[in-house]
């Protein structure tokens, strides 16, 4: 009697075990995972990020002369080099005198124009002595014809309906031609390339040229290998989220940069650049970092300056990108007021002078640094939407991390503006960034912002 009993008591247990096991399991299924599974290095959680075109730094345009300017990037607060291609340029079909860096002729050597192996390691090392972080741009996407892989790995590019080499289609990039990354072996030969450099040089990532155009897999693989050799940071030249989960740290904030263009052209009003928060903030994963920016190379070479494309609203907009979730970006020359377009394939010296722009990024870049709200990623602050009186003419939010806290007024208005917000977490005591005076903000305080202007409150 007392063994039946036993039996029974231990076949009820088994079934109750299993009954919870199952309820586990089903559960499990419901639970909520982060989108992003990569894991971003410790150093990039409040960096920021600068755009070297090595060509025309310097009037030498090489690692070694650009090497001179590393304490003044540092002062200025750049954390993340960026160097556009360091790769010797192909000649077939180049473009202009010195062609294009994204015509890529040998991705194993250093373009000489810049210098030797041994130049850029050093650049590296120095760069890496001062804090600061190197990634190199990768033109994974396509190859110049006179590459030798299309002599010893034909079979590598894509053919067009005649069976010859071609650019890539729909582009009018007549001075390279199309990879094909159905290929197996060509996937493993860029990869090997991409490690090599980590390896050899000890570069700290890269920023992949149109990284859209090419299987988001071939990237998750590349991922895994780089981050096996040590932890690096990956920028996307793309605008998918796809990219972030496995591969990228960073894609471009185009969406954002668009907006602000489209205020400064008199297309929009402050409505319109909420409208584009509320849909990236909603549309995008948590810890997926954009890049914010008013210029870059493909910008300022091929759609004006910064000066004429912005107009009154450039400084403004300035601030909003160092301000607004994701890392800001310089471009070579910005900081020195650049107001001209850079030339893409020949040589056309950036002037260097003490400019406005580079003393507000410079101010921008040091709060950064200080503020937990405003650092990238996890490590910062969500921006919180602070409804006021005044939307189409004012933009207001807030960033709150731990103990950190900004609250962010923006006049998009050509006339000075006013409003009174409806919220509660702009309430308390700030000290205005720029002008350090101190208020306490209620719920019926009316701020006045002046026209193309700007009010970043800080909590003490």
């Amino acid at each position: 009697m007392a063994l039946d009993l036993l039996r029974v008591i231990t076949f009820l247990s088994l079934v109750l075990v299993s009954t919870l096991l199952q309820a586990d399991d089903t559960m499990s299924k419901y639970q909520p995972k982060p989108y992003v599974e990569l894991t971003h290095p410790e150093w990039s959680k409040k960096a920021t990020i600068y755009e070297v075109n090595v060509r025309q730094y310097t009037k030498e345009g090489t690692f070694n002369a650009f090497a001179k300017h590393l304490p003044r990037l540092k002062e200025l607060g750049a954390d993340i080099l960026w160097l556009m291609p360091i790769h010797p340029i192909g000649e077939l079909n180049r473009k202009g005198e010195m062609g294009s860096y994204y015509a890529v002729k040998d991705y194993m050597k250093v373009n000489p124009e810049f210098g030797t192996l041994e130049d850029l390691k050093s650049l590296v090392k120095q760069a890496h002595d001062m804090g600061m972080y190197v990634i190199l741009d990768w033109v994974a996407n396509h190859s110049a014809w006179d590459n030798p892989l299309t002599k010893s790995h034909p079979h590598w590019y894509t053919r067009d309906h005649k069976g010859d080499f071609q650019p890539t289609p729909w582009w009018d990039w007549d001075d390279i031609i199309d990879f094909d990354y159905n290929q197996p072996d060509m996937r493993k030969y860029m990869t090997e390339a991409l490690v090599y450099w980590v390896k050899e040089a000890n570069i700290d990532g890269y920023r992949a040229d149109v990284a859209g155009f090419i299987p988001t897999d071939f990237w998750d693989n590349v991922r895994a290998e780089l981050d096996a050799v040590k932890p690096v940071f990956m920028l996307a030249e793309w605008d998918a989220r796809d990219l972030h989960k496995k591969a990228f740290d960073m894609t471009y904030a185009w969406d954002l940069h668009d907006a602000l263009e489209e205020v400064a052209q008199g297309h929009s009003d402050a409505a319109g650049v909420y409208q584009h928060f509320a849909d990236s903030l909603s549309a995008w994963p948590d810890n997926a970092i954009k890049m914010n920016f008013v210029d870059n190379h493909d910008k300022n070479s091929w759609e004006d300056t910064m000066f004429a494309r912005f107009d009154k609203h450039l400084d403004m907009s300035i601030v909003l990108t160092v301000m607004a979730e994701g890392m800001p970006l310089i471009y070579s020359g910005q900081e020195a007021g650049l107001d001209r377009s850079l030339a893409f394939f020949d040589k056309d010296l950036i002037e260097w002078k003490p400019h406005p722009i580079g003393d507000l990024y410079k101010s921008l870049f040091a709060l950064k640094r200080e503020n937990q709200a405003l650092w990238n990623g996890d490590w910062g602050g969500k921006m919180i939407p602070v409804p006021n009186s005044n939307p189409k003419s004012i933009l207001s939010f807030a960033r709150q991390k731990n103990q950190d806290k900004v609250f962010a007024v923006f006049n998009f208005s050509d006339t000075e503006q006013s409003a009174t917000f409806d919220e509660t977490i702009q309430l308390g005591q700030y000290v205005e960034y720029f002008t350090k005076q101190s208020l306490m903000i209620k719920a019926d305080s009316k701020i006045f912002v002046p026209a193309y202007g700007y009010k970043i409150f800080v909590k003490p």
